[in-house]
Formats: structure tokens, sequence, C-alpha cells
């Protein structure tokens, strides 16, 4: 294993060249937290000599973020800047690459009113609107990556001396992206490589619906027709490939949204909106979410799938299997980046256009007739367990093993 710098200098090259693959003359959107700064720095110039036109980096700080929900008036929650919707959408028609490098406090709202933290999530996700379709549908390239914050790193290395823990986090950040291996492009085409197996065996299928049984699960969702699976590396409208996740270790489809019945419990604690929401069961009857329960987060969770009517139901079913490296660190990451490619996920919320056949050339109306949810909201839950069993149910109510005590069966 090389040094610290030899691997976050990988890394910054790995989120540029493999996450957003920059091409000459292409701009970049950074979002990124005010305590990333030095690796931000580090991905512009990567950026740069990749042969980027311009970099555009959107800062946000954590405590002038928690500031905000503290002081400032009720009624802006309820408002969001027309200027920053126009601003990605120029950038979408100028076909820049889009990146986030996360690194919230998992506990950065903890205490604030909920109601404060709904209102802006639904006026964000309006305004926002027509920019989320065009990363959904895959109209240009897009990768979300982490960088450690004293807050987060506290939170997942509690036993650790402080001065510790964010170099253990960049460590465990590090080994997740394949950033410690000596050729990490190298290692992330193999890995798109073994994903797309997987998907091109599910793809050949045509399952009309998935069984998952589990320990507080008991749950049918049925798949709409021409759906595709997806793994890992995806293509943008001008036919340039990116990674959208990294990490990732997962294959996932669209549901249909009016044919999910039954109940489904968490198995790792969602980060949601600067809160945990954790031990949480939702219930569905013909796709629709008809009672939540959850030991913690309970009201913020209850908030979420008010959002829309979108948000009573599911736009993603996504298959990783229980050995994956994340899994098998032992870690909770309290980040759903990490935590959803250690476990079986689901999405409630919007789906995404490219995993069913023609969906990118199709409008909202046209992806509702074919089954695919449509909302303001995208948020992943953990599922998955060593104790797991998913069925791929054929039109002829023929059933196969999928995944088999949360390990691939085929």
């Amino acid at each position: 294993m090389g040094t610290f710098e030899e691997s976050v200098s990988k890394y910054a090259e790995l989120a540029v060249k493999v996450g957003v693959n920059i091409q000459p003359g292409q701009p970049l959107y950074i979002g990124a937290s005010t305590e990333s700064a030095e690796f931000v720095r580090l991905v512009t110039k990567k950026a740069y000599e990749a042969g980027a036109r311009h970099v555009f980096v959107d800062w946000q700080d954590d405590e002038i973020s928690r500031l905000r929900y503290e002081m400032a008036p009720e009624d802006s929650f309820s408002d969001f800047p027309g200027w920053i919707p126009k601003m990605r959408e120029e950038l979408v028609g100028m076909n820049a690459a889009f990146m986030n490098i996360v690194s919230q406090s998992p506990d950065l709202l903890k205490g604030i009113d909920p109601m404060r933290i709904a209102n802006f999530q639904k006026a964000a996700g309006r305004a926002l609107e027509s920019y989320r379709q065009a990363i959904q549908s895959d109209k240009v390239s897009w990768t979300v990556i982490a960088a450690p914050s004293k807050a987060w790193a506290a939170k997942v290395f509690s036993d650790l001396p402080e001065e510790d823990q964010v170099p253990a986090l960049w460590d465990a950040i590090f080994k997740a992206v394949r950033a410690d291996v000596e050729d990490p492009v190298a290692a992330w085409k193999k890995h798109d490589e073994t994903l797309h197996e997987k998907a091109d065996h599910l793809n050949k299928k045509k399952y009309a619906k998935l069984h998952y049984t589990a320990p507080g699960t008991d749950l049918t969702i049925g798949l709409p027709a021409g759906h595709i699976w997806a793994g890992a590396g995806s293509v943008n409208a001008q036919g340039a490939t990116f990674m959208a996740n990294m990490p990732t270790e997962e294959v996932f489809t669209v549901p249909h949204k009016d044919r999910i019945d039954g109940y489904v419990s968490s198995t790792k604690p969602l980060s949601y909106g600067g809160n945990i929401i954790d031990h949480f069961k939702i219930t569905f009857k013909d796709g629709r979410i008809t009672e939540v329960e959850a030991e913690q987060g309970e009201d913020v969770l209850n908030h979420l799938i008010e959002t829309d009517e979108g948000a009573r139901s599911l736009g993603e079913v996504a298959l990783v299997p229980h050995s994956s490296p994340i899994s098998t660190s032992g870690l909770l990451f309290y980040n759903t980046l990490f935590d959803e490619n250690a476990s079986n996920h689901l999405a409630i919320g919007s789906a995404y256009a490219f995993c069913i056949e023609g969906g990118k050339e199709m409008d909202s109306e046209e992806l509702q007739r074919h089954g695919l949810n449509q909302s303001i909201t995208h948020v992943d839950f953990m599922i998955g367990s060593d104790k797991m069993d998913i069925d791929g149910i054929l039109e002829d109510g023929t059933a196969e093993p999928i995944l088999r005590g949360g390990e691939w069966a085929f």
C-alpha cells in the first residue's frame, strides 16, 4: 500500500477519469464541503490536466447550514432561489459533468424541527426537477464520491482517538473505491465488467416479479415490461462512459410503481436530511406505502414519504451480495453512498429513466405509463443481510433463486 499522498492522488484521478470521465473541453461542476478544500483543489488540478474547460466549485459548509436551520424565518424553508436551478440547467446545456463530494455529518440536523427539513426538501426538489431528470436519464456525466469531515469520521470511528478518526476514514474510503491498489483505473474496468455480467444474466431472464424474504421482510415487487438491469458504468447522451457512484457494488433496475405488496424491514441506519432513521419497517399495498414504523426518526421518515405522491412508492431495486467488500469491512458508514453498497436496497421516490427500454427519450408522462415512479425525491434505504433470499418470478409463475443467504445463487 502506498503513502496517503499516493492514495489521495489516485483517488482524485479516479474521480476525474473514471467517475465523470472528463472529456477535453468539457466543463466540470463540483459540489463539495469547505472541509474538503484541499482534496477539491487536487481534483480540480486533475480535471484541468485531463482537458477540462472550466471547473466550477459550489461550496457548502455544515456550520452555516446548521445556522440556517436554527435561525432563519420559518417561511424561508419553502423558498428556493431561482438562480440555482438556472445555473444547473445552463451547465446541462453546456454538456458539463457533475461531481458531488459528500462529507456531511450524519447528525448535522439532529434536533431540528423535521418540518423545516421537509419544507426545504420539497422546495429544492420542485426547483431542481428539470436538472434531476437530466441526471436520471444520463443526459450528462455525473458521479458521487466522498471525502471525510471531522464530524462524519467521529461518528464512524468513535472508538478511536480524535486525531486518528479522519485518517481512518480516508483509509476506509480508499479501500472502498480501490484507490489503494497499484492500478485503480484497471481495477475499476474489471469491476465494471463483473457487475455487467450479473446484469446481463438478469436482463436475459426478463423476470416479471421479485420476491424478497428475510426476518421482518416478505415483499413482492413487480417489474415493468422492458425493464433493464444496470450495473456500475453508464453512458451519457454523447456516448461517453462514466461511473455514477464510487464506490458501487450493485446491479439495479426499476420496479413497477403499482405492483409492490408486502412489508420490508431496514437492516442499516438511514442518514437522511441530517438525521438518522433506524430500525424501520415499511408496508406496501398496490405499490403505495400504507404504513411506516421506526424506532428512531419515525417523524423524519413520515415527512419523507409525504414529500409528494411519488414518495409513497419505489423507484429503484438494487441487488448487492452480502459479501461485498464494504459489507465484509464490518464498518457502518452512516452514509448511503457506502452503506447501500454493503446491502440490498430499495429507493423511495423517482425511477431512473435509463432502466427501461427507450426510457431516455420518454417524457415524464410516458415513463409513468410504463410503470416508472416519478417524484422530486430519491432516497435509498438498506434491507439486505446474510438471511435474505430473493427469487425471480417468470411470467408463467416459475420461481428461480437470485440470492440465497444474501449471496448470488447463479
